[in-house]
């Protein structure tokens, strides 16, 4: 969260407001004191499919079989012994 004067919020409301709706947070000080904070009203919770499908389409794709040896080779496969 930054923080900005009241004088900021004022003269440059337009920036600090496209801020916002990017998901930044602010706490708004008034000679110095702490007097507000300005943060985004709801945050997005999940990710359409299209946005998915789009952000993702030029990923590599993964070999499960690859992967999956690999996850085994790094993760201790035994259990632990009750104590």
């Amino acid at each position: 969260m930054r923080t900005i004067q009241q004088r900021d919020l004022r003269n440059d409301s337009g920036k600090v407001l496209a801020a916002v709706e990017s998901g930044e947070s602010f706490t708004i000080t008034r000679n110095g004191k702490p007097v507000a904070e300005l943060k985004p009203l709801t945050q997005r919770t999940f990710v359409p499919i299209a946005e998915l499908a789009r952000t993702s389409a030029h990923l590599p794709r993964i070999d499960y079989g690859e992967w999956r040896a690999e996850m085994d080779s790094l993760i201790d496969q035994e259990m632990p012994e009750d104590e």
